[in-house]
């Protein structure tokens, strides 16, 4: 019994040592994974290697220790010849294609029955070095000067097979830059530019590519500064009962402060509540520059409650804060001022209305507070010099410038207003030369008064006879003083219709005069035209000097 027991251990073991034995002859060794932590995004045309980060830099592996595989069933091949393969343990890429996007791992065997799985993703994108999708980290940091990093991708092709580094700048050579990474001065003024650059090596005699991009992003420098409150500018701010109104607090904290700039409005001491009719709204703005904190408030129905409060506007810093107070003030009704605009517009339309069609009235009423209606120092004898024609018409118009004449003229101008009129017919001395008497009479005279009269009905008539009643030197001599000397001022009256003819039938000096001025129409026909106050008459004492030659102490005239 004892020797049964004794050799039973040695039994046990020999059984399990056979057991061992046979199952590491039969089962498979189990591999280690290892994962790179980032895909790589690739452009198509570049060349591009893998090397597992556990075999970085050790020396080459052979190629019967280690095989390539594609999404873990397609084998890659060693031959060099071939556009993918491996060798040495690196994967090589050798002109990138989109169809190479996939999942590659590669199965090591190590000593002892051991082996290690290294697992890499590439996906490859048919666009250019700079795109976003195949943009590495982007270089970033504050301050003037900034590094810039070549990406691994390139950095390292170019130590391992020795290749040329050279830098781009948004696409545009960067010249004499030839090291692993690029200082970028006054890094803000490039800010959100791409730098790139491009490994240039050689694999089995032939010339390859691969390039790293990354984005600037310059941090700018960050200034902090007392606040200061931009808006509300004034204490008071206009607003209407019942209506919506806008409060704008503002205020600048220094530079590039982002969230240390803050902006809000305070009622009486107390915070808003949206529930109490109020809208309070804050953001910040320009957080890249000179930043401003801005809180708006909206005031959806003003009552007589926010013209009595306070509304303070703070604006925090970093370290202090300052405060602003604004009441609001109940806007005045525009209604009256609407109405005042209006009256006064109606009443100086009225006034220009009454100045325009009562101008001469108040010409002839303040005359004789003008210092010029006081003084009469030409020393000529007479107001008006009076001319008129007789010849080529018919008796009723005869008359009727007869009585005009000797009638009405003196009535109101010599009787009533006191002025002197030289009428050829009545004032000229008997035996005196007739062209003297002219000349001195019009010299002595400060208004040539021409009467009109129909002219000749048929066209054959004469215009103007030269051996006429009065004379065809009177009008000659008229007006040449009134055209040429200009020594007088002439007053046309016209008696009547002109006639068919018009006034085709005066001397073209005297139409020109016509056309200049037309000639005051009597209508002796009209109720009241004989007064020496009818619209007539005014117009007449309007166009005369304002103080007679002679005076002869007429009624007070308006």
């Amino acid at each position: 019994m004892t020797k049964k027991m004794a050799s039973f251990p040695l039994f046990l073991f020999v059984f399990m040592m056979i057991n061992m034995s046979g199952c590491a002859g039969t089962a498979k060794p189990q591999c280690r994974n290892f994962y790179e932590d980032v895909p790589f995004h690739r452009p198509v045309g570049e060349a591009f290697f893998f090397l597992p980060y556990l075999l970085y830099p050790s020396t080459i592996i052979p190629d019967e220790n280690i095989t390539w595989y594609k999404n873990n069933s397609e084998e890659i091949s060693n031959n060099e010849e071939e556009r993918v393969h491996y060798h040495g343990g690196r994967l090589f890429f050798l002109n990138l294609k989109t169809e190479d996007s996939g999942f590659y791992v590669a199965r090591h065997n190590k000593p002892l029955g051991k082996c290690n799985n290294y697992h890499f993703n590439l996906t490859v994108f048919n666009t250019s070095r700079t795109d976003n999708k195949v943009l590495f980290i982007s270089a970033g940091g504050s301050g003037q000067n900034i590094k810039v990093p070549c990406p691994e991708v390139a950095k390292e092709t170019c130590q391992i097979f020795k290749g040329k580094l050279i830098w781009e700048k948004d696409s545009k050579p960067v010249q004499d830059q030839h090291g692993d990474h690029l200082w970028v001065e006054n890094a803000y003024e490039s800010n959100k530019s791409i730098y790139t650059c491009i490994c240039t090596w050689e694999h089995n005699k032939k010339e390859y590519i691969t390039t790293g991009s990354r984005r600037l992003e310059a941090e700018a420098t960050v200034v902090h500064k007392p606040p200061v409150i931009l808006s509300p500018t004034h204490k008071e701010q206009f607003a209407d009962k019942g209506q919506g109104i806008q409060l704008n607090c503002s205020g600048s904290c220094g530079t590039n402060v982002r969230e240390y700039c803050k902006a809000n409005w305070l009622i009486d001491g107390k915070p808003i509540t949206q529930t109490d009719g109020y809208n309070l709204t804050t953001k910040i703005e320009n957080p890249t520059g000179s930043t401003a904190g801005i809180a708006i408030l909206t005031i959806k129905d003003v009552s007589a409650k926010d013209f009595q409060s306070e509304f303070t506007c703070i604006v925090e810093g970093l370290y202090n804060f300052v405060n602003s107070t604004l009441t609001l003030k109940q806007r005045e009704s525009i209604t009256p001022l609407i109405i005042g605009g209006l009256c006064v517009m109606l009443f100086c339309v009225l006034a220009a209305v009454l100045v325009k069609y009562f101008a001469i009235d108040l010409a002839l009423f303040f005359r004789p507070y003008l210092p010029i209606s006081r003084n009469n120092k030409d020393g000529r004898m007479f107001d008006a010099y009076v001319i008129y024609e007789m010849q080529n018409m018919d008796k009723a118009t005869e008359d009727k410038l007869c009585l005009f004449v000797t009638k009405n003229l003196p009535a109101v101008l010599e009787e009533k207003c006191g002025y002197r009129l030289f009428i050829h017919g009545r004032d000229d001395i008997p035996g005196e030369d007739r062209l003297e008497l002219v000349e001195d009479r019009m010299r002595q005279s400060r208004r040539l008064m021409v009467i009109l009269t129909p002219g000749p009905e048929s066209e054959s008539s004469p215009a103007l006879p030269e051996n006429s009643v009065i004379g065809g030197f009177d009008w000659q001599v008229g007006l040449h003083h009134a055209l040429v000397q200009r020594e007088m001022s002439v007053i046309l009256i016209q008696l009547g219709d002109t006639g068919s003819q018009g006034y085709s039938h005066l001397p073209p000096g005297l139409q020109h005069l016509i056309q200049k001025s037309a000639p005051l129409k009597w209508l002796e026909d009209l109720r009241g035209a004989s007064a020496y106050n009818s619209r007539f008459w005014k117009r007449v004492r309007y166009l005369m000097p304002a103080t007679p030659a002679k005076k002869y102490f007429p009624s007070a005239i308006i």
